[in-house]
């Protein structure tokens, strides 16, 4: 263990203040505890999560901060205990922590990777053994690192929550980000029909290539809603906006339908209930996964799928890459690299 005990790099949050705030130094490199293992991280990727808490818009932050919750590299330690893994070993990192027994809902005492714990933006990093799994052999470790909380968060929320049948059809609103772009690829994968929509034509020509068979610009056309219902009926849609999306989502779901909910950048929506208990809709939360989830989910980057990946950046260029996803560019997921 002597040579993992010297310093590593690593970026971190020492005052809050958006993204110009984040730092790389040098900090001392940690050893695992016992049931642990230390992972050397080769690549790591964003969520919206790591923007949130730079802007101090997360509850209990506990500064210095070293975010980051997706992860894949090798395993370089084991902490005492562990047997079920091996130094070299290629890894992608499930970033729930402490989920619980019950796989339909997590434990109030479960977190996630990447503060308070100290997360992937880092060169090492130590978590449970039961959090690391092997990273599908085809992948890259930058698609594998893109791969685990938006993955997770989509796969939830469409076959966990959602129930998603072969043949159904699945309305994606902001086809474009990290976890909806994965509810579209998981959704054609699974044999649904998926209409998807956007402000950018690029993004909905990047959604056709992906699969998607009916793609609208929500910006040209107020009235998007009318033309989703004429291609219905739509059985399931997964949103995380919320607002007049919401609204309208709601509008165009067959009777006894489903609407699932992972999220609320527009947390006020004006939502006539009328279209609620008239079609007998079932409106549906979900958040992160189970590890059962993330098991399953991974299973289905086995049959050779692959992630979408906007761009990959350097660590030392993460400043850049939080403003490409805060300004909303990417199709898919930003994707950091040593």
């Amino acid at each position: 263990m002597a040579s993992y005990r010297l310093a590593m790099r690593a970026v971190l949050l020492h005052e809050l203040g958006g993204p110009e705030r984040l730092v790389l130094e040098e900090v001392p490199t940690p050893a695992p505890a016992p049931g642990e293992v230390l992972v050397r991280i080769r690549a790591a990727a964003l969520n919206h999560r790591d923007l949130f808490v730079t802007r101090g818009l997360y509850p209990k932050i506990a500064l210095p901060a070293l975010l980051g919750s997706d992860g894949a590299g090798e395993v370089a330690a084991l902490g005492d205990g562990v047997t079920s893994l091996h130094p070299g070993s290629d890894v992608v990192i499930y970033p729930m922590l402490d989920w619980g027994d019950d796989p339909a809902l997590r434990s109030p005492a479960s977190s996630i990777l990447g503060m308070p714990r100290a997360g992937t933006f880092a060169q090492y990093v130590c978590v449970p053994a039961r959090n690391v799994y092997p990273k599908p052999a085809h992948l890259s470790f930058e698609e594998a690192a893109a791969i685990p909380l938006g993955g997770l968060t989509a796969y939830r929320a469409l076959f966990t929550r959602g129930k998603l049948a072969r043949g159904e059809t699945v309305l994606v609103p902001g086809a474009g980000g990290g976890v909806q772009t994965f509810v579209l690829l998981f959704a054609k994968q699974a044999g649904a029909r998926v209409i998807a929509t956007s402000s950018s034509e690029e993004k909905l020509e990047r959604a056709r290539a992906l699969g998607a068979d009916l793609a609208l610009n929500y910006a040209e056309n107020s009235s998007w809603e009318k033309e989703v219902r004429a291609a219905g009926p739509v059985d399931l849609v997964v949103d995380s906006s919320g607002g007049e999306t919401l609204s309208k989502a709601l509008s165009v779901v067959r009777p006894g339908g489903r609407v699932v909910l992972y999220g609320g950048t527009h947390p006020e929506a004006n939502v006539k209930l009328f279209a609620l208990f008239w079609n007998e809709l079932s409106v549906i939360g979900s958040t992160m996964g189970s590890p059962q989830d993330f098991a399953a989910m991974l299973a289905l980057f086995d049959k050779g799928l692959k992630p979408a990946v906007d761009r990959v950046f350097s660590m030392t260029q993460i400043v850049a890459a939080m403003r490409r996803m805060d300004d909303a560019s990417q199709f898919g997921k930003i994707v950091l690299s040593w």
